[in-house]
């Protein structure tokens, strides 16, 4: 009869304590992050220094809301890399979007490419496709002027504000 008791009082403790784990856990809601507030907007890359004398350059156009960016990658070049139904006469446009997280000064940048009708970019089409990974330090010149250099590129991007944007977190 002891056994029987003990074993009893072992499983109900072993349930009491499963049931408070629970009951002290919440998951996290289903709605995106806040990110960096002086970010949220519309950025615009006007120029390069010396662009007139490239081969090839692109200038980009930034959106970050909460959490989360969008790049438009508008690339023009003299030289002919590939297939002309790529490059539309020494024309293209890349489209990436994804989360952001800032740490430190140091802004880093996780994505995919996409086509400009918002579908995934698949492998084997023109340019780049897949997981877009990069990482900024960040050099704020003033409000609506920003400063990001990479160790992929010896150029850095001067971004404008060009449209300030609010954070309304959505739900994922």
């Amino acid at each position: 009869m002891t056994k029987k008791f003990s074993f009893i009082f072992f499983t109900s403790f072993i349930f009491l304590l499963f049931a408070f784990g629970l009951s002290s856990c919440s998951f996290n809601p289903s709605v995106q992050g806040k990110g960096e507030v002086y970010l949220q907007g519309e950025w615009k890359q006007d120029s390069l220094p010396g662009q007139k004398q490239l081969l090839t350059y692109s200038l980009s156009d930034f959106k970050f809301t909460c959490d989360s960016f969008y790049i438009k990658v508008n690339t023009v070049s003299r030289v002919n890399y590939g297939a002309d139904s790529c490059m539309n006469r020494g024309r293209w446009t890349e489209y990436i979007r994804g989360t952001y997280r800032q740490v430190k000064d140091t802004l880093q940048l996780r994505g995919f490419f996409y086509n400009a009708d918002g579908t995934l970019k698949r492998e084997n089409t023109c340019f780049r496709s897949g997981v877009f990974e990069e990482q900024y330090t960040v050099k704020k010149q003033a409000d609506s002027i920003l400063n990001l250099s990479t160790s992929s590129s010896v150029l850095p991007l001067t971004l404008r504000l060009t449209h300030r944007i609010s954070c309304v977190p959505k739900p994922l």
